[in-house]
């Protein structure tokens, strides 16, 4: 007799790691993690010490149950640490590694990548994800220093150096209100510094309307008093827009060159696979986030004391991310949403987005709906056509990059009939205005065909 045994999922999470907690070198408008040091006012010297340090990579590495495990560095701003302590990190990475492979993630701003970072880096296969907005005058819109002074320069200073050693990097941008009106630019102005992956997060936040001396300003979704969405926060609409425009070009032109990381997920749900980003799961709960002192929160979005889950010099992190509170929150995004939502036909490809997001209100009255969602609504209807071709591509295994020829023949055909369409016949009235038969005026002249 067979016995059925349910499949076994190894136990596997990430944690991204604040060695600097919110201490930074720049003063980014939307930043919303610079207020946290609210969180600690007692606080002078945010930085991680080295007992903490290798406690954290023990038990990291540890309640790994995958052959790979990934530090994921960001801050604030992690270069801040200085190069010793990354290097003390990859000692306590290889002293507890058990034979486990170890990659290292390190989130920047740019601007104080230096050669000996650079080094490090290429030694040791570090992958850079650097954090810039667009061409210089987008960029520097938000991303400033606290002498008001844009960073723009030394970001590209920071990327002229990573070019230099040869260290591989991929782009993060934030998509603010501004940025979102220039789609085309910010694409291609990321091609030609060298990212062959591009991130597009979109910002949204809201501003407590009458927040608590010393409390945190930008509020999470369960804050129940009354909050206004910030003036940065890109707008819905053109949000999905923003999304569309670059997917324009990339479906004509850059498949299988340049990777996008949305356009990516989608591909992946719409192929039936995991889509490898949280945002679009059906759950989350994987992702938690820990402070320079050791305190572990469920999410990066979430760093509220009503979602603190202790401390690992007190309580183990493998204990933490699988306790039922964090469990619970990662089922809640499945669990919360709206009717609306479960209703949608995007629904397998949204999943809601990002609980943080969740504060609208459903054409019917219920509450948590995304502020996203129209904008997700014109993506995906958008890009359906195509995410099924490429999708029905995979699963012949052939490579989804055929979707370029593709759609060119689709440009062709409709270029082909738009022409047929606005040509006169020979009896119609000429387009020139004369009151004379085509036949009899222009016929056969260029410029005159309807075109």
């Amino acid at each position: 007799m067979d016995v059925l045994f349910p499949a076994y999922k190894p136990f596997a999470f990430s944690v991204m790691l604040k060695p600097i907690g919110p201490v930074c070198n720049l003063n980014c408008t939307y930043c919303y993690y610079l207020e946290k040091k609210n969180l600690y006012l007692d606080v002078r010297n945010f930085k991680m010490n080295d007992e903490l340090l290798e406690e954290y990579t023990k038990q990291y590495i540890d309640s790994q149950q995958v052959p790979v495990v990934s530090f994921v560095w960001q801050g604030g701003e992690p270069t801040l640490m200085g190069v010793d302590f990354y290097r003390k990190a990859l000692k306590f990475q290889e002293k507890y590694s058990k034979g486990k492979r170890i990659e290292n993630i390190f989130q920047t701003n740019g601007t104080l990548i230096t050669e000996d970072y650079c080094k490090l880096f290429k030694e040791h296969e570090f992958l850079i994800g650097v954090s810039i907005d667009g061409p210089e005058h987008l960029h520097d819109l938000h991303r400033r220093n606290n002498a008001g002074k844009g960073s723009f320069a030394d970001v590209m200073k920071g990327i002229e150096l990573l070019h230099k050693y040869k260290v591989e990097f991929n782009t993060l941008s934030v998509v603010n209100r501004q940025i979102a009106y220039q789609p085309l630019e910010v694409y291609h102005f990321l091609k030609k510094i060298g990212s062959g992956f591009l991130q597009f997060i979109p910002i949204v936040e809201r501003y407590a309307n009458n927040p608590s001396p010393g409390s945190l300003k930008l509020v999470a979704p369960i804050y129940g008093k009354e909050a206004k969405v910030t003036e940065w926060s890109v707008e819905p609409v053109r949000y999905g827009q923003f999304l569309c425009a670059i997917f324009d070009e990339w479906v004509r032109n850059d498949v299988g060159k340049y990777y996008v990381q949305i356009f990516d997920v989608t591909l992946a749900n719409w192929a039936g696979e995991r889509p490898g980003l949280c945002v679009f799961s059906e759950t989350c709960g994987d992702a938690m986030v820990m402070e320079h002192n050791g305190d572990l929160f469920t999410c990066d979005h979430f760093v509220y004391p009503e979602y603190f889950l202790g401390n690992i010099m007190k309580k183990s992190i493998k204990e933490m991310a699988g306790s039922e509170k964090q469990k619970q929150f990662g089922r809640d995004k499945r669990d919360k949403l709206p009717r609306f939502c479960f209703e949608c036909e995007y629904r397998f490809a949204c999943n809601g987005e990002c609980p943080k997001h969740r504060f609208g209100i459903t054409p019917d009255g219920q509450e948590g709906l995304n502020y996203l969602c129209p904008a997700y609504k014109i993506f995906f209807s958008h890009v359906h056509p195509y995410m099924q071709f490429m999708a029905d591509e995979l699963k012949a295994k052939r490579a989804p990059a055929n979707v370029m020829e593709w759609v060119k023949k689709l440009d062709r055909q409709r270029n082909e009939k738009l022409v047929k369409q606005n040509t006169p016949q020979r009896n119609d009235p000429c387009p020139c205005g004369s009151g004379k038969k085509y036949k009899n005026c222009h016929w056969g002249t260029p410029g005159f065909d309807g075109g």
